[in-house]
C-alpha cells in the first residue's frame, strides 16, 4: 500500500517548513518512518557547481546518482511539474509510512494550512482541508492549533493516519 499523503501549505515565510521539522520527531518517536517532498515553485539548484555530480549533469547526463555508506542523491530530469503522488510512486519506496508534503496548495490533497494571523493569507483549495496552524486563535470549520502545540497537532495527524503495521 503507498503511504499516505499529509500536505503543509502557507505563503512564503509562514513556518510551513519549521513546523514539519518540529513535527518529524514527534512522529520517530511514535514509530513513524517519514519521508518529505517540498514543491519549490520557482526552481531550486541542490548541486554545486564544479562537483562531480554538477559536472556530470552539465555533460548532458539525464540522471546522476550520488551514493555514499547511509545516504543517497539523485538529480534527474522531469518533463513538467509532477504531482506529489507521482514522486511517491517513482521514487519512494513501501518502507515510507507517511508522507509530509510541502506546497501542492491549490491541488485537492488533505492538508494543513500554515498561518500567521488569518486564513486568507493564502488561497487554498478548501476540499481535503483537515487543520490550520496559526499564531493566533482563528475561528475555521476546521480545529485550528497554535503554532507552538506540536503535541496537539502530532496527536491529531496520527488520529488522521494510524500507523498500519509493516509485514
Amino acid at each position: 500500500m503507498a503511504p499516505p499523503i499529509l500536505c503543509f501549505v502557507g505563503r512564503s515565510n509562514s513556518g510551513k517548513t519549521t513546523l514539519i521539522e518540529r513535527l518529524i520527531p514527534e512522529f520517530t518517536r511514535a514509530g513513524y518512518r517519514i519521508a518529505t517532498i517540498k514543491h519549490a515553485g520557482h526552481g531550486f539548484e541542490l548541486d554545486t557547481e564544479g562537483k562531480d555530480s554538477w559536472r556530470h549533469k552539465q555533460a548532458g547526463a539525464r540522471a546522476v546518482i550520488v551514493l555514499s555508506k547511509g545516504s543517497l542523491a539523485l538529480f534527474t530530469d522531469v518533463q513538467d511539474e509532477m504531482k506529489v503522488e507521482e514522486v511517491r510512486d517513482r521514487f519512494l519506496d513501501n518502507q515510507i509510512d507517511l508522507i509530509f508534503a510541502e506546497g501542492w496548495k491549490s491541488e485537492g490533497y488533505p492538508k494543513i494550512a500554515v498561518v500567521r494571523e488569518r486564513l486568507e493569507e493564502i488561497t487554498v483549495s478548501p476540499h481535503g482541508l483537515l487543520a490550520v496552524v496559526s499564531t493566533v486563535p482563528l475561528t475555521t470549520t476546521v480545529p485550528c492549533f497554535d503554532r507552538n502545540d506540536i503535541t496537539g497537532i502530532a496527536t491529531f495527524i496520527i488520529q488522521h493516519y494510524p500507523k498500519h503495521c509493516s509485514a
